[in-house]
């Protein structure tokens, strides 16, 4: 029997140190630690599908809670029965004492586990749900505060016509029209795009309105 230990953390930004402690303080061998730094929206993670290719029957799974394993209920409850059933592994979630298949494999733990497990599982999902609607909650009160988002608008300066012009007559160059714009070379295509396109709708718009001035 082999003892392994997986530890996820949403992003490169947040620190796994606490789960390593509890792995390491349980006895589970370094090499035996897989780390991922990943949402928990799915289980398409390289360290976890890794961790899978090598457990075998009678081997022992440690997680320090159960949304560190996922947080879409569905697939995390899908998963347990693959490793605990399918594979033949034990899990044992170390905050939660209950969740540890190594106890009462009859019948009735068995199903005390399954209930635990599903109960736990829309927790975390639940509180996922949460987590988005109170963001989204922010970034509206923010925008009622008058707070911007993304990156601010870069306005043209006023003769950006009269460049634009001698640009397209080759002029000047792409270089020094971005640079008399204050603008980088992809963004100054960028606005000459736009520029363009607004030209193009006006036109339009022009002849639009000189065809109905002309219909009886």
């Amino acid at each position: 029997m082999s003892t392994y230990g997986y530890v996820r953390v949403s992003s490169r930004d947040q620190n796994e140190d606490r789960q390593l402690a509890a792995m390491r303080e349980i006895g589970v061998p370094e090499k035996n630690i897989f780390v991922d730094k990943q949402s928990g929206k799915d289980f398409d993670r390289p360290m976890y599908k890794a961790m899978v290719k090598k457990l075998r029957k009678d081997d022992l799974l440690y997680i320090k809670s159960i949304d560190r394993l996922g947080r879409n209920y569905k697939e995390i409850v899908e998963q347990w029965q693959f490793l605990t059933r399918e594979k033949g592994a034990d899990i044992v979630v170390i905050e939660m004492p209950l969740l540890d298949t190594r106890r009462g494999k009859d019948l009735l733990g068995t199903f005390l586990s399954d209930i635990v497990l599903q109960v736990l599982s829309f927790v975390a999902e639940n509180e996922r749900g949460n987590i988005r609607s109170r963001q989204r909650e922010g970034i509206e009160a923010a925008k009622a505060r008058g707070v911007k988002f993304g990156r601010p608008v870069i306005e043209l300066p006023n003769n950006f016509p009269k460049i634009y012009e001698a640009w397209k007559g080759g002029k000047i160059t792409a270089c020094k029209a971005a640079q008399i714009c204050g603008l980088s070379r992809s963004t100054f295509y960028y606005k000459v795009s736009r520029y363009e396109q607004e030209k193009e709708d006006l036109g339009k718009h022009k002849d639009e309105i000189q065809d109905l001035s002309v219909r009886p």
